[in-house]
């Protein structure tokens, strides 16, 4: 091995890290403070060269891949035990270009760094609800945000992608250029290559829009979900509301409502007026700021370093007996930094064909988070367990369909094809053509078609 990575060293122009190295145990951790592997050699890519590089010395080294792109998820499975992660934590590089609107990323820049580049030109896309994600993986997995009922998706925006396949060629994926690759990327995850740059459309968002956090005590939670659920019935293509059960700083647990507005001002105070005007909030932010602002105000409630256990499904409607169970099981969660969260989806996410992505998830409805977040070690099993329990008891009312960002590392098989639905089998026809021989399998695996 040490000849091959001495061969390597000459021409690479990031980093090969090493166990030995300095900057190894730093190197080698992701946000999930649960996932703890050790890779046998951290290769930090600076551009496409690089990671065709890096795919070279692990076939020649019989290795196991992972890529870490921001190194968000939840699962770990942007790490590895034992085999060469490939690390994009370095290609961090945005460049908009104002005039044809759209933006060249890439595949190691977060939603922070892209956000506060478009920003700069009154122009965004969909990008995720906390700004520390990476943009490479939301993308490729679908993509939800404060935008995507106004714009769709991330991956609805993506003009095209640059990939380095199993065998270290790079490609580009687009309509015009490998339009079979480029339809099962987006929605498909890192199933079929190492994603080294994005191209973005791009839309005229801010740099003002109207978002903001409205929080209850516990006790209103009944109230406030069935008045987020009759508020969500009716929303306005530019309009983005979540709720969420939550913990807050000091502990307490309370009801919330977040939302964003990327219409005119006057508009999202008309809006958010209803919002604002029900309950007796304890907390109220709700009102015009910056969009860059709206896609950091949650980040706080997911720190880095933290434990994290989640369960996620689609859920078509909010049923009172949903809403009293999501509640009963909160009001138990052991978990201190715990939550329940429900995304709403209509408006342009649902005007997309379930065919015309790899992600089929186009219905009117919520999106699920049982989201179990704690600091120490000695209650993994009973914060994990309390995750389990709360989501096992909304099987009765939610979908089949699964977001496959969402996966946790004991799901797999079953659980990808439901997050796939009847476009599993074309993945999977797509993955033999570009990776007959499953070389990327650290992921949400899609297993080549027999």
């Amino acid at each position: 091995m040490l000849d091959k990575v001495t061969e390597l060293s000459q021409r690479f122009c990031g980093q090969i890290i090493q166990p030995a190295d300095v900057a190894y145990e730093e190197a080698r951790k992701i946000h999930n403070g649960l996932i703890d592997k050790r890779p046998a050699l951290i290769a930090r890519c600076n551009g496409l060269a690089d990671i065709a590089d890096a795919v070279k010395l692990a076939r020649d080294l019989n290795l196991e891949v992972a890529v870490r792109g921001g190194g968000h998820n939840v699962a770990g499975r942007s790490t590895i035990d034992g085999g060469l992660l490939i690390d994009l934590s370095a290609m961090r590089g945005v460049h908009v270009d104002p005039g044809a609107r759209t933006a060249r990323a890439q595949g190691g820049a977060t939603w922070r760094v892209f956000n506060a580049e478009t920003q700069v030109y009154g122009l965004a896309t969909t990008g995720g609800a906390i700004s520390t994600t990476g943009i490479a993986g939301l993308t490729l997995g679908g993509g939800l945000g404060w935008l995507m009922n106004k714009y769709a998706l991330s991956l609805d925006n993506l003009m095209s992608v640059d990939l380095v396949l199993a065998d270290g060629q790079v490609v580009k994926a687009s309509a015009e250029e490998n339009p079979d690759l480029f339809w099962a990327v987006r929605g498909g995850g890192g199933n079929f290559g190492v994603a080294g740059s994005f191209e973005y459309r791009l839309h005229t968002v801010g740099p003002m829009v109207t978002g903001g956090v409205v929080a209850y005590p516990l006790s209103e939670a009944h109230d406030v979900l069935r008045f987020y659920r009759n508020l969500t019935q009716s929303l306005p293509d530019e309009f983005t509301v979540f709720a969420g059960l939550i913990h807050a700083p000091d502990g307490a647990k309370l009801v919330a409502i977040v939302a964003c507005h990327c219409g005119p001002l006057a508009e999202g105070e008309r809006a958010t007026g209803a919002i604002k005007a029900f309950g007796t909030p304890v907390l109220d932010t709700m009102g015009p700021m910056a969009y860059s602002q709206v896609n950091t105000m949650l980040d706080a409630a997911f720190p880095r370093g933290a434990r994290s256990y989640w369960k996620s499904s689609f859920l078509p409607t909010l049923t009172d007996d949903a809403i009293r169970t999501l509640i009963g099981y909160f009001e138990r969660c052991p978990a201190s930094m715990g939550q329940v969260l429900l995304e709403h989806l209509h408006g342009a996410v649902t005007r997309v064909g379930v065919s015309d992505t790899a992600f089929p998830h186009r219905a009117p409805g919520y999106n699920l988070l049982v989201l179990s977040q704690w600091p120490l070690p000695a209650d993994d099993e009973v914060c994990i367990r309390w995750a389990r329990d709360a989501y096992g008891a909304m099987e009765s009312f939610v979908g089949a369909g699964r977001y496959v960002n969402y996966l946790d590392n004991d799901e797999h098989g079953g659980a990808v094809a439901a997050a796939y639905g009847p476009n599993y089998r074309r993945l999977q026809q797509v993955k033999v053509k570009y990776d007959p021989n499953n070389f990327f399998h650290m992921n949400q695996n899609i297993l080549p078609a027999a």
